[in-house]
């Protein structure tokens, strides 16, 4: 599952987990490889956020850094183990990816593409608000990479206020580059969404890709309206 931080990533990995799907919690994981020492009660992406702290701190930048670093180790074990285990096995997987996935490199961005099905949680423009309201409330482990750009007349804020729908544009474009399935915000947003509907967009992607006969990293199916 790929998308912003505060998509729903999480909440929906979850409701595969209780379906026997094995998660990986890249947060959790990307955590523990940074601070051996947390516990299993430690909640990373709250410990996380405010470990990193805003784009406008003055030591933002190295911990954007080492936060990117483990996050690529994470996902090179994670892909590994779907490698060995790619033959033979029927086991169900759901990662649930940071929204800074795709700053990961083009190696393992295909990689994923090939080993498994990216499913896009879509956020669209009209949402920004919302989530630039939680973010300023609550500091997510956010990786801006270069656009955070304060002008002199600005406050930490506003600059943020500013900023914020760029990146999320910027990163809406990239997520739908690599991803196969597409699930609309007001789609997974309906009362009556479910999770078992969730895994009907999968398969039918499944089904059309071995129907056209294409390979997984070049096929895909978007669902961008409500039925």
């Amino acid at each position: 599952m790929v998308g912003m931080s505060g998509s729903g990533k999480s909440y929906w990995s979850r409701k595969l987990e209780e379906q026997n799907f094995r998660r990986f919690p890249c947060d959790d994981l990307i955590a523990r490889k940074l601070f051996p020492e947390l516990t299993e009660r430690t909640s990373a992406i709250r410990f996380l956020g405010d470990w990193m702290g805003f784009p406008y701190r003055l030591d933002y930048k190295g911990r954007e850094s080492k936060y990117l670093k483990a996050e690529i180790e994470v996902l090179a074990e994670i892909i590994e183990y779907l490698r060995s285990t790619e033959s033979g096995s029927h086991e169900k997987v759901v990662i649930d990816s940071t929204g800074s996935v795709i700053y990961s490199g083009e190696d393992s961005l295909q990689k994923l593409q090939q080993l498994t099905i990216i499913v896009h949680l879509a956020t669209p423009s009209e949402i920004q608000g919302k989530m630039l309201k939680a973010y300023l409330a609550r500091p997510r482990p956010v990786l801006w990479r270069g656009m955070y750009k304060k002008d002199p007349e600005e406050t930490n804020e506003q600059a943020i206020a500013r900023c914020y729908p760029i990146l999320l544009s910027t990163r809406e474009h990239m997520y739908q580059k690599y991803a196969h399935v597409t699930i609309d915000y007001y789609q997974r947003n309906r009362s009556d969404f479910s999770v078992d509907e969730l895994l009907t967009e999968v398969e039918a992607w499944e089904v059309s890709a071995r129907t056209q006969d294409e390979p997984t990293g070049d096929s895909k199916r978007t669902r961008s309206t409500v039925e």
